[in-house]
């Protein structure tokens, strides 16, 4: 799980595996430890209707919508926007990259551009 950060935006973008973990533990967590603290960021699938976040203690949570979760994992649905109090949400597949990069992207979702570019 990756997440990126601007503004009033987080992005979540989600692997292969990271979706398969989630239908089946219901959670996942990572963790970035700084100097002097841990910063946790998490999603927890919930029985909501909509994409809600918090942030406590350096504790980030994504809960996210059972029924969204469901439509990722079974079709080729690519993502969730919405709003959770001023921050803008996204929740997306991982797909691999256009070009070269260092990063594995072994466990990422194919890229549909490059089906598109055969």
């Amino acid at each position: 799980m990756k997440i990126r950060i601007k503004g009033n935006s987080v992005r979540f973008r989600l692997t292969r595996s990271d979706l398969s973990k989630l239908d089946s533990q219901h959670a996942i967590i990572e963790t970035t430890e700084f100097m002097s603290n841990t910063f946790l960021y998490e999603i927890h699938v919930a029985e909501f209707d909509a994409l809600a976040a918090d942030l406590v203690d350096c504790h980030m949570i994504l809960q996210l919508p059972r029924l969204m979760l469901n439509e990722l994992v079974e079709s080729d649905k690519v993502g969730f926007t919405g709003n959770s109090g001023l921050i803008t949400l996204l929740i997306e597949k991982d797909f691999t990259c256009l070009e070269n990069v260092e990063e594995d992207q072994s466990d990422n979702f194919p890229n549909p551009l490059l089906e598109q570019n055969k």
